[in-house]
């Protein structure tokens, strides 16, 4: 079958990758110079299977005030006269009950861990490197109050069979050496030891050379007009260099699809949530990171990709505004000095934002559309690089009309119209 992937990013080639595997002829349409150079460009580089958990809980209608009002909080909302924005967010609150959160944290494990296995096959069956870690992931917490509020988040930890570990000061430092030099307290850690760490980006551009070498065509450059549609399926993709025709089309274009989709008749309820990040070259690696310290008070994850740092932190809720805002950058340089003050050189920092597509339930939106032969792979929020392997997987399976290996009928459009 000939599939036409919109999207080059690590969403939409891990779906092409999978889909080439499946023995598919496999084409992807991309507006960039190359793979990964939007949203997977320089996120915060986590692999975060037993942290995956959507934002949408019981608490977080008053911890949201709480940010807002923060002068460096981990959440900022620039309003828009945009009701899509409105829409999106009291979608968002109204899964902040413990039944919906319960469902949704469910779906959301269930992708994770399904995609930590496909990665490990994935690195197992080519070698590919992209300064990955296999060496887990540290919540790190200033307060008492909230190492006692990780009870809850254990709860769940154990209610889905995830390995932690709770760590005081002394444990913490054992785990990350370069605490040893902070410069303020903290009272103890919550460590996932199955979580790894890596270069989205290096993942994202490796990956898409082995799907090269399979035979699929990237094109680069390429800018989409508009998706044309007749008699309930898609007719083909209207470019700036003609109208690209396949039998079955993947919608990979993160927060710009629903932006496609409109005009066929799909409301996809994801809307972006901005993102931003630091990359510090290392000066003392015996003092920088070993895998990622999470900071719990300013939600800052601090990474060790290879020989630099990477600093990513913040949900700015403002549309699609990619404007580089240097107000940001304050929390990020801080979390960094205050936790591995001797570990890089933050003077030599490159600063960094992407759009991250966000679903109102956390879960990402995967399977066949209402149109027949087009399919969705997007709405991953801050998990897109956690969730590739497995929703590449997933897509190549519905399409190719193989049962996949875990249960994906809850992870359609169809949950939003029950």
């Amino acid at each position: 079958m000939r599939v036409l992937v919109l999207g080059a990013g690590v969403i939409g080639t891990t779906s092409a990758y999978y889909l080439a595997k499946a023995g598919h002829e496999v084409t992807v349409l991309d507006r960039q110079p190359g793979a990964g150079l939007e949203t997977s460009y320089a996120n915060a580089g986590e692999l975060s299977y037993g942290y995956a958990s959507p934002w949408a809980g019981p608490g977080i209608p008053v911890k949201a005030i709480k940010w807002l009002l923060m002068q460096d909080g981990p959440l900022v909302l620039r309003p828009k006269l945009d009701p899509r924005m409105w829409i999106w967010g009291l979608q968002l609150l109204a899964n902040c009950t413990e039944r919906a959160y319960a469902i949704n944290k469910g779906r959301m494990v269930r992708v994770a861990e399904y995609s930590r296995d496909q990665m490990i096959a994935l690195r197992a069956e080519t070698g590919l490197q992209f300064d990955g870690r296999q060496q887990g992931t540290l919540q790190l917490f200033r307060e008492q109050k909230q190492l006692d509020h990780a009870a809850d988040d254990i709860a769940v930890l154990e209610q889905y069979g995830v390995p932690y570990e709770v760590l005081d000061p002394k444990g913490c430092v054992a785990a990350e050496p370069g605490l040893a030099a902070s410069t303020v307290p903290f009272v103890g850690g919550l460590r996932l030891p199955n979580d790894d760490t890596g270069d989205c980006k290096m993942f994202t551009e490796g990956l898409a050379a082995l799907a090269a070498g399979l035979g699929v065509a990237f094109r680069h450059g390429v800018h989409i007009d508009h998706v044309a549609f007749s008699g309930g399926a898609v007719t083909g993709v209207v470019t700036d260099q003609g109208e690209i025709t396949a039998d079955a089309y993947v919608m990979a274009l993160g927060s710009y699809s629903p932006l496609m989709l409109r005009p066929l008749g799909i409301n996809l309820p994801v809307y972006p949530i901005k993102g931003y990040s630091l990359t510090v070259p290392i000066v003392d690696e015996a003092m920088a990171p070993v895998s990622t310290v999470m900071d719990e008070t300013y939600k800052v994850a601090t990474t060790r990709l290879g020989d630099r740092i990477r600093v990513g932190g913040t949900a700015e809720i403002a549309g699609y505004d990619t404007a580089l805002h240097a107000s940001r950058r304050g929390p990020l340089d801080r979390s960094l000095r205050e936790l591995f003050p001797e570990a890089g050189d933050a003077s030599r920092a490159s600063f960094w934002c992407g759009l991250r597509p966000m679903t109102p339930d956390g879960t990402p939106v995967l399977g066949r559309s209402k149109l027949g032969n087009l399919y969705l792979n997007t709405g991953h929020g801050t998990l897109g690089w956690t969730m590739a392997a497995a929703s590449g997987r997933v897509l190549a399976d519905i399409v190719s009309g193989t049962k996949p290996d875990i249960e994906v009928g809850d992870l359609d459009l169809g949950r939003y119209s029950s």
